[in-house]
């Protein structure tokens, strides 16, 4: 039985890691462990490449937390301007014994309300929480679940982009350095 290691304590992000581990390896069993991590960098970043170097870090921090692993996932939320709109997304880092992978998930335009209180300070979570007049939505369905009315969820989003981040240990002869 392979073990999981999910940086994050977030029941959501937790929830798409073991599902997207468990669509790309249906024949495999595994058993996970979560644990919290800092990012590394600010509460809720502002740039693809930020988000990017936030997942990776948790990722590396949960390997050096509990090393007995046998994969460890970072993911991280981010935002991004694009012209004059505010877009949400996330990067999966997936670090095992024999590589790394990574993918983004697809990207997503935030209501003007919402991205004035992002580029405020607030974290994204918290500022739908105040326009959609929730508590705690990032551990639930998010921004995107509550703009879609639930069609894609928080845990959808990054669920995909789990899969795609675990194509490298899928196809790992063509991933060989």
């Amino acid at each position: 039985m392979k073990k999981i290691v999910v940086a994050s304590l977030n029941p959501v992000k937790v929830e798409a890691a073991v599902s997207g581990f468990q669509r790309a390896f249906a024949c495999e069993a595994f058993t996970v462990e979560t644990v919290a991590v800092d990012s590394g960098v600010e509460d809720q970043p502002l740039s693809d490449a930020t988000a990017r170097q936030g997942a990776l870090n948790r990722a590396e921090r949960a390997k050096q937390a509990i090393p007995e692993g046998d994969y460890w996932v970072g993911i991280e939320g981010g935002c991004d301007t694009l012209g004059d709109e505010m877009v949400s997304f996330a990067w999966v880092v997936v670090l095992g014994e024999t590589g790394t992978g990574s993918s983004r998930t697809a990207s997503f335009q935030l209501p003007g309300a919402v991205a004035a209180l992002v580029e405020s300070g607030l974290e994204l979570g918290d500022a739908d929480d105040l326009v959609f007049g929730m508590e705690n939505s990032k551990q639930q369905n998010g921004a995107v679940g509550l703009l879609t009315g639930d069609v894609v969820t928080r845990k959808t989003l990054y669920e995909q982009a789990v899969i795609l981040a675990l194509i490298p240990f899928i196809m790992p002869g063509l991933y060989a350095d």
